[in-house]
């Protein structure tokens, strides 16, 4: 469903030169999997997710998202994927309906079928209390579930979703992480970045950490476990980075 093979990418900075932040990523994901990309900030989690959804680029390696690859192409892999990032902008003049129809338009629904989505959206995010409040009169979790609604409305195979709960409160972070568990449940590919590590944790099929640009160890959380001797998430990130593995790879 998605391969990365090789990827890096690399900035130029006119200071301090040539800046890797990806050095040669690869992982695979597979079909109906939630895939978690843990590390702090700055490990390059969203530069990876950002060239998954045909934003960016990679410097080398290549990547394919259903299918598709990103680099030529990208038209089929913006069908296949519903992307969320934190610099994802709505249009503050129209309401979540409105916002829906519009995004909608774009991917040639029929008209009845998309009515009948738009419906299906609003209760499964419980988002009917205010569908017809324009979008600058939300609240923040309110903006966010219109961010992923507008992600689910061509019904894509693959979500990339880009910190999907960040500064929300316990009760939206909790309709979020119920639509992930919803749409692994319906067959979909969720590929998910987080500093949570609780959330990771939690939600993960597999979760692979990632460190100044580099993967540092990838797997099941019981393989983590096993591999460390560690008992949580944290303790298991905390010990790769501390260079208790040795030389890093991927299970």
């Amino acid at each position: 469903m998605l391969v990365v093979n090789q990827v890096s990418k690399q900035f130029h900075d006119k200071k301090k030169g040539a800046i890797d932040a990806l050095k040669s990523v690869s992982f695979e994901v597979n079909q109906g999997e939630i895939f978690g990309l843990l590390g702090p900030n700055g490990a390059g989690k969203t530069t990876l997710l950002r060239i998954m959804a045909t934003i960016m680029q990679p410097t080398a390696g290549t990547i394919q998202v259903n299918g598709y690859d990103v680099a030529t192409q990208a038209a089929g892999v913006r069908r296949s994927i519903g992307f969320l990032s934190g610099n994802t902008r709505l249009y503050k003049k129209l309401t979540p309906v409105e916002t829906l129809r519009f995004f909608g338009s774009f991917y040639d629904i029929p008209k009845n079928v998309l009515e009948e989505r738009i419906e299906a959206i609003l209760t499964s995010l419980d988002m009917h209390e205010f569908k017809d409040r324009i979008v600058e009169k939300l609240s923040t979790g309110q903006v966010q579930k219109t961010s992923i609604a507008r992600c689910m409305i061509h019904d894509p195979a693959v979500y990339i979703l880009d910190e999907p709960t960040l500064g929300l409160d316990i009760l939206t972070s909790r309709t979020i992480i119920d639509f992930i568990k919803q749409e692994k449940a319906a067959g979909k590919t969720i590929i998910f970045s987080t500093h949570y590590m609780e959330e990771a944790d939690s939600l993960c099929d597999r979760i692979a950490l990632i460190h100044q640009g580099a993967i540092v160890q990838a797997g099941s959380l019981e393989e983590l476990k096993a591999a460390t001797g560690k008992t949580n998430i944290r303790d298991i990130f905390l010990w790769y980075i501390d260079g208790g593995a040795g030389d890093s790879h991927a299970l």
